[in-house]
């Protein structure tokens, strides 16, 4: 378990950096998720190449598995709009709310009772959220969309636990990036009706930022967290991944100056978020232990 919990704080390090990149490139939010998606399964691709796990799934798993690709696919859109329709800080403090929808539609899903103790912690996220979504009436753009976000991260999270323990979990991300990225692709044409786009193509600072996202933030994150999956549960791991502000957060206001477009109001949300992190890890501790709650 040790060495679990060790591989969920890297893949929470790395998801720090996700909306980082999401400000650094310039294409809008959907042409950066295609080009998520499409380099993510070339990675992907020549790893399981490589590795030579059994791939060869029947229709039915693979449909499965790409339902799943369809969700975080969405998921990205609408996160990486809520990071461009205000910023970094307010675009993963939403993604927190991951945990409040995983702990009503977790049971709903699993058909399993209710757990107090998650509805309580998430309820405690919401109350933060809540704080911040105040601060600052302009980005209530932003966070509408980061929740929109969180909603679909909680399912692909709760549908990819089920997933890990039946396929190996590089083949399931691989196709899970292909379902994805041709989902993209065939709705392209609407979304730039609606939304025109002045370039397409990434230029050479794009691309970079670009792959350096899709090995690191996609497939290297995706890979941990499913490995995670099969022996913590869907609740937990969307819990821990609320400490992803603070990393972002630290990064963007070094990168970009974010600190100056924060106030107090912001700052107390983020501190009851981190409360309910620090609470659900020792109420796991204890857990472990044996210890009677």
């Amino acid at each position: 378990m040790k060495k679990t919990f060790i591989l969920l704080h890297v893949a929470v390090i790395l998801a720090g950096f996700t909306g980082v990149f999401g400000k650094l490139i310039s294409l809008n939010e959907y042409l950066l998720t295609c080009y998520r998606t499409l380099f993510s399964f070339l990675f992907l691709a020549i790893i399981v190449w490589i590795r030579k796990p059994q791939f060869n799934y029947s229709w039915a798993s693979i449909r499965e598995m790409g339902k799943a690709g369809l969700l975080i696919a969405f998921h990205w859109v609408f996160f990486y709009a809520s990071i461009k329709y205000s910023n970094v800080s307010v675009g993963v403090v939403c993604y927190c709310l991951t945990s409040f929808f995983t702990a009503f539609l977790a049971p709903l899903i699993n058909k399993k009772p209710f757990n107090i103790t998650e509805l309580l912690l998430s309820t405690l996220t919401l109350a933060g959220i809540g704080l911040i979504f105040h601060f600052d009436t302009s980005f209530r753009t932003g966070i509408i969309l980061g929740v929109i976000s969180s909603f679909l991260a909680s399912l692909y999270t709760i549908f990819n636990e089920r997933l890990v323990k039946k396929y190996e979990s590089t083949v399931i991300n691989m196709y899970q990036m292909l379902a994805g990225c041709i989902a993209l692709i065939v709705v392209l044409p609407v979304y730039l009706h609606f939304f025109p786009s002045q370039t397409i193509m990434p230029g050479v600072a794009d691309t970079i930022y670009l792959l350096l996202l899709a090995l690191f933030c996609t497939v290297g994150l995706y890979v941990l967290v499913a490995e995670t999956l099969k022996k913590i549960s869907a609740f937990t791991v969307n819990l821990t991944f609320n400490l992803e502000p603070i990393y972002s957060i630290l990064l963007a206001m070094v990168l970009f100056n974010e600190s100056r477009q924060l106030n107090l109001s912001f700052y107390a949300g983020l501190l009851v978020i981190i409360i309910s992190v620090a609470l659900q890890a020792g109420i796991s501790r204890r857990k472990r232990l044996g210890t009677d709650l």
